[in-house]
């Protein structure tokens, strides 16, 4: 795919819609929708890198209230002829059609490969991807599991809805502020899973969300890992020209983005 000069591809990941409460939701689902209307007139195509929400379970006949504001945009966007692309991530795993029907959003459970103006790209959310974690690894193959996933549905929304918030702000209590340590190259996971990549096959740009810390780290003279941040504390997304691949922040936190040349 060419993408024509005036055009851009757009990334971004983690909003985390629904956390920690209402109002702090809100306020961000209105900045994330003022920041897609305004790219609205020069993007080619949008991918969003996973956990567009805390928590998210299509029931048969129901959804998870509230998001009317960026699934409107997001709809607006689709219905204009703009390609947005859907990675699943640890947090709303569990998508069952509503974004293919309703947004017309393909969604993807696993990372996939696109090329755009002659450029590679491996996409992903990142989650259980590179060595260790074995524990999140063995977790993710539950919850993949469509025994699991009945499992749930059978609660009633009022149950089930409750025990998924309570556990997703378990695990961020637990994760707490770990999460914006950078851990160096030889330690950060997805670092050592692109390198493994890069054996088998050349990409130009590896880009990841999950990790909640904004990294732009060179791998090889041509190749780079882009970990998207997130919009809680970096407000960050990734931006593709056709040739420049930048990450940026929103709100004007650059300075707070991982960089290696």
């Amino acid at each position: 795919m060419q993408i024509s000069p005036d055009k851009k591809i757009y990334f971004l990941s983690d909003f985390h819609l629904g956390a920690p409460n209402h109002a702090a939701s809100l306020e961000r689902e209105k900045l994330i929708v003022r920041f897609l209307d305004e790219i609205k007139n020069n993007a080619a195509e949008i991918f969003l890198v996973g956990d567009m929400f805390d928590f998210w379970y299509e029931y048969r006949k129901v959804v998870p209230k509230g998001f009317t504001r960026l699934l409107g945009k997001l709809a607006e966007l689709t219905d204009a002829g703009i390609p947005i692309h859907f990675f699943v991530g640890n947090h709303d795993m569990w998508m069952k059609g509503y974004l293919e029907k309703e947004l017309n959003i393909p969604v993807y459970f696993e990372p996939r490969q696109y090329e755009r103006n002659g450029k590679k790209f491996f996409i992903g959310h990142g989650d259980g991807l590179g060595p260790g974690d074995h524990g999140y690894k063995r977790l993710k193959k539950i919850f993949r599991n469509p025994v699991c996933k009945w499992l749930f549905g059978v609660l009633p929304p009022f149950f089930g809805m409750g025990l998924a918030n309570y556990l997703s702000r378990r695990s961020r209590a637990q994760t707490g502020a770990t999460e914006e340590i950078f851990l160096g190259e030889d330690k950060e996971w997805l670092i050592l899973f692109c390198k493994s990549q890069l054996q088998k096959e050349r990409f130009d740009f590896f880009v990841f969300g999950h990790r909640h810390l904004a990294i732009d780290y060179a791998l090889e003279p041509n190749s780079r890992y882009i970990n998207l941040g997130d919009w809680i504390n970096y407000f960050t997304y990734a931006v593709f020209d056709g040739e420049k691949m930048e990450l940026k922040s929103y709100m004007g936190k650059e300075e707070k983005i991982i960089r290696k040349a």
